[in-house]
């Protein structure tokens, strides 16, 4: 075993978006600060370009832990496991003499089996009270233990650190996963935390009130904007079927005028009032997180371990926080698509660098297995990025894109299915709108948004004539990276079918997407009229 091996400590939380880090300059960045957080990247690295491969909770996990992209690895959406056996960064670690943990939220339906350790919430887990799975005589989910009074965030903190100081093996280095629930909705802040940002007006997204005629295609407009109300859950009254506006007010009225009724107000001042509570709510969950990282790192530093400790911090994705009237994740926009990563390990990683190479979320594991030294398998799909850190520079032949892929076809957040690449100034996304089995479709249509000169993707500039060459290009990067990443359309053939059908976009493929909108406004309504909410979209016709 090399001597200088690190331990480290892997932290991710549940939607937390980059631009809710103070350190990432953001416009909540004076009004909501992550000092522990900000920690990190003043004492380490920053990066600006961390992607994930598929914006919801399971099959970003599956990529982390497995280092393949989702379509290898199986998780396609939220019924996506990772099997014993199959846990490769759990298992790599363990045949490289670390002791290995997994805490907090875990969300891969399986037993983490390949863990020395684990204390995982079954499923989503509570916010108040929560209950953990152990391993025991019963089969997984049915060993549990409760932690009555204490919030999520305080719980899965002190579940880490009793682990740190009394459980572990202190002769061999450790590899823990610590997954906070936060900030995943409905937003259940600890309670010490109401009164924070409870008289500030939360800074809003230009986004939030202004769309571009540009913005979008006829994917997620409709045509002549006749489906602009039925895609993307919305912040204000935009979206009948689902809006933090119909939610947020039944679920926490204290963040409401007194008997609120948004028949008594404007659209706008709804939007506004149902803006602050989410973001509020939003925010004070990140100040959990925030302080209970305060308290990881104490215990570090006072046990004399924190400068020989990997620290990484990041999410499973990324979050719209109001951007376009859009909440959730699940789109390629880059407030869902961008992860925060942050890495801090002063004995390697100079201070203060930040990074704008493409990093993917396959790319985790076999980097935290080199710091390990041990052995990345042939089977993993990702790379490591440790010389990099170390030296600052890019390496040689290193990706220049990113691949993106949500498969989960309007399910819960009227979310069309889409692909796409993402490069250092342009992103090419293809909703090609149908489920698994090709059906329920809704409009296919191409978006291209110039990061450089549009970096809130405000513009889709697809149609421009200057831009017919670079279309081109980004197509065949596009289908290259599928062919490289060995999404290859076998895995639903029928989907596949609709995706090349509308591959080329011509004339006739663009009638057929308008007739497709007409057709889908139509079911749309007839399901709200017949009271269907909550429609299974994601398989079948």
């Amino acid at each position: 075993m090399a001597a200088d091996r690190p331990n480290i400590l892997y932290i991710m939380s549940d939607d937390h978006a980059a631009h809710a880090i103070s350190a990432y300059g953001g416009r909540l960045a004076e009004v909501a600060p992550t000092p522990n957080i900000d920690r990190l990247a003043k004492e380490g690295a920053l990066f600006t370009n961390a992607f994930c491969t598929n914006s919801i909770c399971s099959p970003s996990r599956a990529c982390v832990l497995t280092g393949q992209y989702d379509h290898v690895n199986g998780a396609f959406d939220l019924s996506g496991s990772v099997a014993p056996g199959k846990q490769m960064l759990a298992i790599q670690m363990k045949k490289a003499g670390y002791q290995t943990a997994m805490i907090g939220k875990w969300h891969l339906k399986e037993e983490p089996a390949d863990f020395d350790y684990y204390c995982v919430l079954p499923g989503q887990g509570e916010y108040h009270n929560p209950e953990f799975c152990i391993r025991g005589e019963k089969p997984f989910g049915k060993n549990l233990i409760k932690a009555d009074g204490k919030h999520v965030t305080d719980a899965i903190t002190d579940i880490s650190l009793e682990w740190l100081k009394k459980q572990r093996d202190q002769s061999k280095p450790f590899f823990l996963m610590h997954h906070f629930k936060a900030p995943h909705d409905y937003f259940d802040n600890a309670a010490r935390y109401e009164t924070y940002l409870r008289e500030v007006a939360i800074p809003e997204p230009e986004t939030l009130w202004k769309r571009d005629p540009l913005f979008g295609s006829i994917a997620t407009r409709g045509a002549n904007d006749e489906l602009i109300p039925h895609i993307g859950t919305s912040i204000g009254g935009r979206n009948p079927r689902r809006s933090y506006l119909g939610d947020l007010p039944k679920l926490y009225p204290a963040e409401f005028p007194e008997n609120f009724d948004p028949a008594n107000f404007s659209d706008e001042e709804n939007t506004r009032l149902a803006y602050n509570a989410y973001l509020k709510k939003f925010l004070r969950c990140v100040k959990g997180i925030d302080d209970n990282l305060g308290r990881l790192f104490a215990y570090l530093e006072e046990s004399g371990q924190l400068e020989n400790t990997l620290i990484i911090y990041t999410a499973d994705q990324g979050f719209m926080l109001g951007e376009h009237d859009y909440q959730d994740k699940r789109w390629m926009y880059d407030q869902s698509q961008r992860m925060p990563l942050l890495v801090r390990y002063p004995q390697k990683v100079e201070a203060g660098q930040r990074f704008d190479t493409i990093i993917e979320n396959v790319d985790f594991g076999p980097t935290m297995l080199d710091f390990a030294d041990a052995d990345v398998p042939s089977n993993v799909q990702g790379a490591s990025f440790k010389s990099l850190l170390e030296s600052g520079t890019e390496p040689e032949g290193w990706k220049q894109e990113a691949y993106y892929r949500y498969w989960m076809h309007m399910a819960h957040h009227d979310n069309p299915a889409h692909m796409g690449i993402r490069t250092k100034t342009h992103k090419l996304i293809y909703y090609y709108g149908c489920n698994y089995d090709g059906g329920y479709q809704t409009p296919p249509g191409w978006e291209l948004y110039d990061l450089v000169e549009d970096p809130m993707e405000t513009r889709n500039v697809i149609d421009e004539s200057e831009n017919r060459q670079l279309v081109d290009e980004l197509k065949g990067r596009l289908a290259a990276l599928r062919t490289r990443v060995g999404d290859d359309g076998s895995h639903f053939p029928r989907c596949e079918a609709v995706v090349q059908e509308f591959w080329d976009y011509d004339v006739q493929d663009q009638a057929k997407a308008i007739e497709l909108s007409h057709e889908y406004l139509k079911r749309r309504q007839a399901e709200l009229k017949a009271g269907k909410k909550g429609v299974r979209t994601w398989i079948g016709q």
